[in-house]
């Protein structure tokens, strides 16, 4: 079998003769002779050596990969814990996680000390609008975040087991939803802006004709499945670059993207039940 990581290539055990030269190998060292230059306690070391890490191989793993997430996750807990306790800092972190959301997109290095930044900052906004709608609601934040790792857990278990997969057509209906979904919320934040409702959410708040069910609710349930395939789509790419052995650097772009995409779906969440919880 051929393998493209060049660390296979080089290795006896993928060679073309693979079994054969570490037999020789072997039996060498059981010999006590040289073997390409090689004693025995020289290849017996070599044996011994722990198996090289992402650090070793400058490429991505998976291991490395999930400790690069839970660092920036830790940087959007302590942002969160400084927005819970001062909501008014809410709108700077709105928007300077907005500011290096764009940095990060568009660069093409990624930094993990940006990254980082924009996980702190995010983790501001969450927290402060989190604060917001508890004080209001009690017990939202809460629903929220069991809505979130609900969603999450059961996303990257169905990955995982190869049950869902990210195709062409599927994300052509995505990147659709998406642009729908932000021409809507355009148009709802300019009538609240402009005074074309009155309503805490604008046009969410609103009931669909000859029901009950607020429209933010019905939307919020596309919007939370489009959350979920957009995880599917970060798990993908996770999975293209260990599989294609991308540099290591580039873990910390996989950390962003579940980082927003998890954020997004909290908000939307939290957004969802607050409309449920206002017009009951």
């Amino acid at each position: 079998m051929a393998f493209s990581n060049p660390g296979f290539s080089q290795s006896p055990a993928f060679s073309k003769n693979g079994g054969q030269v570490l037999q020789q190998q072997q039996a060498a060292a059981r010999q006590g002779v040289e073997y390409n230059g090689m004693t025995a306690e020289q290849l017996q070391e070599l044996y011994s050596q722990p198996a090289a890490g992402a650090a070793q191989t400058d490429r991505m793993t998976y291991e490395d990969t999930i400790t690069k997430t839970v660092i920036a996750f830790g940087f959007v807990a302590l942002g969160a814990v400084a927005g819970w306790f001062f909501p008014a800092l809410t709108f700077v972190g709105a928007i300077v996680g907005f500011v290096l959301a764009m940095v990060n997109i568009f660069k093409k290095r990624p930094s993990a000390g940006l990254i980082l930044a924009y996980s702190a900052a995010q983790g501001l906004f969450v927290g402060g609008i989190s604060s917001i709608f508890e004080r209001t609601m009690p017990g939202i934040t809460t629903q929220a975040l069991i809505g979130t790792a609900s969603v999450f857990v059961v996303t990257l278990l169905l990955f995982k087991s190869g049950k869902v997969r990210a195709s062409a057509k599927a994300t052509k209906i995505f990147l659709i939803g998406m642009v729908g979904y932000a021409v809507y919320s355009l148009v709802n934040v300019g009538l609240m802006i402009f005074g074309g409702t009155d309503q805490p959410f604008g046009l969410s708040s609103m009931s669909i004709p000859g029901t009950s069910i607020p429209i933010g609710f019905a939307l919020g349930i596309l919007v939370v499945l489009m959350a979920a395939y957009s995880l599917v789509l970060d798990f993908t790419n996770v999975q293209t670059g260990v599989e294609r052995g991308a540099p290591r650097i580039y873990g910390w772009s996989a950390a962003f993207g579940i980082v927003m995409t998890v954020i997004w779906l909290y908000i939307e969440i939290l957004r969802m039940l607050a409309i449920l919880r206002g017009n009951n």
